[in-house]
């Protein structure tokens, strides 16, 4: 099973929008784990939307149209629902 998966960080207003086989760990590597990278920048991530995908293709191409513009729009609406 593979996951796409958008954070968001309050304390910057920043989105994340990625994909992975262990959604758990890469959670832990965005807000603790991980030394290098853009995520590392604008801690604390807070997970505001996922998705479950049968194949790494499925979600690959979904994680795509989610960083469109179009994907991105997406997120936001539902980041601005939630709070």
């Amino acid at each position: 099973m593979f996951y796409v998966y958008a954070l968001y960080s309050p304390d910057y207003e920043k989105i994340y929008i990625g994909y992975t086989s262990h959604l758990e760990q890469r959670l832990l590597s965005h807000n603790e784990l991980g030394t290098k990278g853009w995520t590392v920048n604008y801690r604390p991530w807070e997970l505001v939307y996922g998705e479950q995908h049968e194949t790494k293709g499925e979600a690959m191409r979904r994680e795509k149209q989610l960083k469109s513009a179009r994907g991105r729009d997406f997120i936001w609406e539902k980041i601005r629902d939630e709070r």
